[in-house]
């Protein structure tokens, strides 16, 4: 009993620490009643499945709801475990050297149907396996613990992959849909069979202090996904994973169009990213809701295929608007900074290439990079051209080895001062000037969430 009151305390204290050390608007309320997922018969060896355990413990937290919530504490251990949900009012807990790792059963992993805003799931047509843990129109939830870790077992969803033996597409780690006031914090995931945290159609939601890695070759797995989401907070925190790192999506053609929820409001700072095929920070190229008030500052990406990626096509429509990337240190990155018109996967045939996107005010400033082999490859769409590209103060060290081209532009207008390697002539466009160019300061508002 006493073991577990410090551990009660130590939680409220990290959470009051997320609240009062950056200033973030909401604070999650104090948990005055706990439980151990051993009291409800789970074992941490490793072998024995504990998905009724987790299923069971949150089915009796919910019980605290309308009484200042629970916390469920995960001890040292290594616990087994199907997919589950959680609740409202609820902590998850995992203490230190606690490990929380995803089954390889597929039966573990129920089916459930497509996100509205996308119409299939992310490998296959029709519906998907829910994720290991989720949270369905929820408020004040918290996942954290003392450096725990959360393993989803991902390599044979890989494999399946590979080798077109899918019969859903693949789950994700942590999947909240619908839910607010949700923190993420003092954790490592590992190993998702696709993405490891992917907020959808959620609103307060701050990620801070996790680090995540999948092995470098690892198809298609994302780090953290904010879709469909607003007032996103992203701090202190390593990514390694062999897709996109950090990827910005609001929906997918009609379906998206339809949907109408955009992302907007988010906050990104103090990251380390390396993506191994994909971007470290990709915006796009599902982004039919449209994206917009975004600020990102003070990220390290490393051995990465690409460093900055916007995304988008004929048929997606939305936006994409109103973009600061600033203090960024690149090394070892093939292709610092893409735009590209021309990401032309679409969930089925019934698009309409007429709904073209609008892509307008981004400024990228203050980078440097060393070892790149292409500075940029800025690629709009031919009669509906990229507008208000802005880039400032820009110093981009070239590898030897790297193609003759540092820059190569088409259907974009822009701004540019004080940029190395020389940017191409589109981005002297003498009709955009500074003046319309987004400053930080126009967003010293979302530093403080």
């Amino acid at each position: 009993m006493k073991r577990r009151l410090v551990v009660v305390a130590l939680v409220l204290l990290s959470v009051v620490e997320l609240v009062h050390g950056d200033g973030w608007r909401w604070a999650p309320g104090s948990r005055p009643h706990s439980v151990t997922i051993t009291e409800f018969g789970a074992v941490g060896d490793g072998k024995t499945l504990n998905t009724l355990p987790f299923q069971n413990a949150v089915f009796y937290a919910r019980s605290f709801t309308d009484k200042g919530g629970a916390q469920l504490y995960v001890p040292k251990g290594r616990w087994l475990t199907g997919s589950f949900n959680l609740t409202s009012h609820l902590t998850l807990f995992l203490e230190e050297e606690a490990v929380i790792i995803g089954t390889k059963d597929p039966s573990q992993w129920p089916i459930v149907e497509p996100l509205p805003s996308y119409g299939q799931g992310l490998d296959l047509p029709g519906p998907r396996h829910r994720s290991l843990i989720n949270g369905y129109n929820l408020s004040d939830v918290v996942i954290t613990g003392n450096n725990g870790v959360i393993d989803g077992q991902g390599s044979v969803w890989w494999d399946w992959l590979h080798s077109h033996e899918l019969n859903h597409s693949r789950p994700h780690i942590v999947e909240f849909l619908h839910s607010e006031e949700v923190v993420i914090s003092n954790l490592t995931f590992l190993n998702s069979p696709a993405w490891s945290i992917h907020p959808v159609y959620c609103s307060n939601v701050k990620v801070h202090n996790v680090t995540i890695k999948t092995s470098l070759d690892a198809p298609l797995t994302d780090g953290i996904v904010p879709d469909s989401c607003s007032n996103v907070c992203i701090e202190d925190s390593s990514i390694s994973v062999g897709h996109d790192a950090i990827s910005l999506k609001s929906g997918w053609d009609n379906y998206g169009i339809s949907f109408g929820r955009p992302t907007s409001d988010i906050h990104i700072s103090r990251v380390d990213l390396q993506a191994s095929s994909g971007a470290a920070l990709a915006i796009g190229s599902e982004m039919s809701g449209g994206i917009s008030d975004i600020h990102v500052d003070h990220i390290r990406i490393g051995s990465s295929s690409k460093g900055i990626s916007f995304r988008t096509t004929p048929g997606r429509g939305g936006y994409i608007a109103e973009v600061v990337v600033a203090d960024v240190v690149m090394d070892s990155v093939h292709l610092a900074i893409e735009f590209t018109g021309n990401w032309s996967s679409h969930p089925d045939d019934h698009f309409d290439p007429s709904f073209l996107p609008v892509i307008d005010k981004i400024t990228l400033k203050n980078m440097e990079g060393t070892n790149i082999s292409v500075a940029g490859v800025l690629s709009g769409i031919e009669g509906d051209p990229f507008s208000a590209i802005c880039l400032s103060n820009l110093n981009f060290s070239i590898a030897d080895s790297a193609p003759s081209s540092a820059w190569t532009c088409s259907n974009v207008h822009g701004y540019s001062e004080l940029v190395l390697p020389k940017p191409c002539s589109e981005l002297h466009d003498t009709s955009t000037n500074s003046s319309i160019c987004f400053s930080l300061s126009s967003y010293s508002a979302l530093a403080v969430l």
